[in-house]
């Protein structure tokens, strides 16, 4: 096995088509096709499922894929700092689900630096893609929530990745919405009441499981449901239509604005999943850089964290 065919395995795999990742390699389809062969040959696995419409990952792709982004990520570093060292700028990224807080950490942070001579990227984005995102180094933080309802499935797909979660806060659930919705002014709402309102979620993708789901409860049977793939829109369809989501009450005004509030969930009866654990997630046994550190400082003391 060549760097040269893990950049191959890794542009088919992101493109899903062979043509167009010769395309893009500059090289003839056939010989992308031999190189892609012998590769599967000498691991004694299927990387690819070959079909009229384009290529896609089997099982054993996905995986391998996953490591190779990681091999092919840290050559390219190599390559950048013994190429150019003058001009290498130091690199610290962090995927989150759709958190105000973790935004807000990661400005005080960007804040104490000179991004002339850092490349910070924040990304909010889906449950699935935040572990992805860490898995490959594409990120060295992400930030994730866990309930007794997704915690062994989550935990199983950590362990799998090579992946921790470390504690950062325990979090009741809140009805997340407008100021100028007609539950606002309740000291708590019960579910019965949110019946008549759309619940909010983030979208998670192309998978459907609950487990991937941001907003605490995500079982409950909701008469009215619509999704949303970014943040901005979520508090706009609030307005909009008077809808809501169930949240962990933590909620940033300077970024949001003050215009909605989270009022306390008043759940029916001591449900095990009603509970969010707020924490991240790092590569199993890795040393944090100095500016992640100070990233998880900024956390805590946005949450009051001792």
């Amino acid at each position: 096995m060549t760097l040269q065919q893990i950049r191959y395995a890794i542009t088919i795999a992101e493109s899903g088509s062979l043509n167009k990742a010769a395309e893009i390699l500059y090289i003839a389809q056939p010989s992308l096709t031999s190189s892609m062969q012998e590769l599967e040959r000498e691991l004694g696995i299927t990387i690819f499922n070959r079909s009229g419409r384009g290529v896609t990952l089997t099982a054993d792709g996905i995986e391998f894929i996953q490591y190779a982004k990681q091999i092919y990520s840290q050559y390219e570093n190599l390559v950048e700092k013994y190429e150019n060292p003058k001009k290498l700028k130091k690199k610290f990224g962090v995927s989150t689900q759709h958190y105000s807080f973790a935004v807000k950490a990661f400005v005080e942070l960007v804040k104490s630096f000179d991004t002339s001579c850092y490349e910070f990227a924040v990304r909010e984005t889906k449950t699935k893609d935040v572990i992805n995102d860490v898995a490959s180094m594409k990120s060295e933080i992400g930030i994730l929530y866990l309930s007794d309802f997704n915690r062994a499935a989550i935990n199983k797909i950590l362990r799998t990745a090579g992946l921790e979660f470390h504690h950062l806060i325990n979090c009741s659930a809140y009805v997340y919405l407008w100021s100028g919705h007609p539950l606002s002014k309740k000291k708590s709402i019960r579910f019965e009441e949110l019946a008549d309102y759309p619940c909010l979620s983030f979208e998670q993708g192309d998978t459907s499981s609950f487990y991937f789901a941001e907003e605490i409860l995500s079982t409950s049977e909701y008469l009215r449901t619509i999704k949303a793939n970014d943040r901005a829109t979520m508090l706009n369809l609030m307005i909009g239509l008077n809808g809501y989501t169930l949240c962990s009450g933590i909620i940033c005004e300077e970024l949001n604005g003050d215009d909605y509030i989270a009022v306390p969930f008043e759940a029916d009866s001591v449900e095990e999943s009603s509970v969010m654990e707020i924490g991240y997630i790092t590569r199993k046994d890795s040393l944090l850089s100095n500016i992640a550190q100070k990233y998880i400082e900024e956390i805590k003391r946005y949450l009051q964290i001792t």
